[in-house]
């Protein structure tokens, strides 16, 4: 009896071809026994074999079916994802089963019974995971919003009256990294992706000198990634870092204000340069301040009696010029002295 069976499953294929197989050993002991039995008995004839045939063809049509499919799905935090279930004829669904195994907690289940259209959680505390709609129109599963700790294995397992069909899904939650790029003090680029998942790829234009490092994961998956870049006596003024990750990509720009690190020496320079040219400049003032201060001592010391002798007699001559008491006593003491001249004579 031809037996073909067609395909696109690998997996699926064999399971069928053991089957297959199974049943056409199966099939071929007991077209034997009727074979001798229509042999010895022939007055039945042909109903015997007629029968044999029939109860063949009712064991193919038992075979049971199985269909399997793995995905692997990257959904951004703090959206929503759909986890949709193989897609099987519903008049022929009895169960649908959910499956979720998350990262450092235990499994839990979530069921539909359909000849009783009755739903339960099982063990399922996350309000966040639920059926996308009325599990007797549509299974699927959603996870909103999505969490870091949402990372793992959901399975969803759907009994048919033709077989078994699981679709398992890997999820990965997708945390954007925070972008920061900063100039230091020896005059190095820094830029940082902190807090993504998975890590993120850092690159630099103009290529330079740079030392990229990556920190350890944290209890939630994440990890930074930093990059220090220096590019020596080329004096470059704009540098640009550009990070590379499964959430989106960004780019930040800097501008240096020196292109290269300052070396020691002038670096020492810059700092005492201006310590010096204050010292000079208050020991100055402090010289100037002392030699006046003696200056203005002598000076004083000098010209104290002149300054009376000057202020007296300027006072007298105008006493004498102006008042006439002194005018009258002159012309008195001139007058006796010309009479002792003429006595004298």
């Amino acid at each position: 009896m031809p037996c073909t069976w067609i395909t696109s499953d690998l997996q699926l294929r064999l399971i069928l071809t053991l089957f297959f197989v199974a049943e056409c050993l199966s099939a071929g002991m007991e077209g034997t026994k009727t074979s001798n039995n229509s042999m010895q008995q022939l007055d039945n004839g042909n109903h015997s074999s007629v029968s044999t045939t029939s109860s063949t063809e009712r064991k193919q049509s038992t075979v049971t079916l199985y269909a399997e499919v793995k995905t692997s799905l990257s959904v951004l935090v703090d959206t929503k994802a759909v986890l949709t279930c193989p897609p099987v004829l519903w008049p022929s669904v009895l169960v649908v089963t959910w499956e979720i195994v998350l990262r450092d907690k235990p499994p839990c289940f979530g069921a539909y019974r359909r000849d009783t259209n009755q739903t339960t959680r099982g063990n399922c505390t996350d309000k966040r995971i639920t059926w996308a709609s009325r599990p007797d129109e549509n299974p699927a599963l959603q996870v909103d919003p999505v969490a870091i700790t949402h990372d793992g294995n959901y399975t969803c397992q759907i009994v048919t009256s033709d077989g078994n069909f699981h679709h398992e899904y890997h999820l990965q939650v997708l945390v954007p990294p925070e972008v920061t790029l900063i100039q230091t003090e020896k005059g190095t680029a820094v830029c940082k992706a902190a807090a993504g998942k998975p890590a993120a790829q850092i690159s630099w234009t103009p290529e330079g000198d740079c030392d990229t490092e990556q920190g350890p994961y944290w209890g939630d998956g994440t990890v930074t990634v930093q990059s220090t870049c220096r590019w020596g006596s080329r004096h470059v003024l704009n540098v640009s870092c550009s990070v590379s990750h499964l959430a989106g990509n960004k780019s930040l720009s800097i501008q240096l204000s020196q292109g290269a690190e300052i070396p020691a020496h002038l670096k020492n320079l810059y700092i005492t340069a201006p310590i010096f040219i204050i010292l000079i400049v208050v020991g100055s003032i402090w010289l100037l301040k002392i030699s006046g201060c003696r200056k203005c001592k002598l000076k004083k010391t000098e010209h104290t009696p002149v300054v009376q002798e000057d202020e007296m007699e300027p006072y007298a001559s105008y006493t004498e010029k102006n008042n006439p008491l002194y005018d009258i006593t002159n012309r008195v003491k001139t007058s006796q002295v010309l009479q002792s001249e003429v006595d004298e004579k």
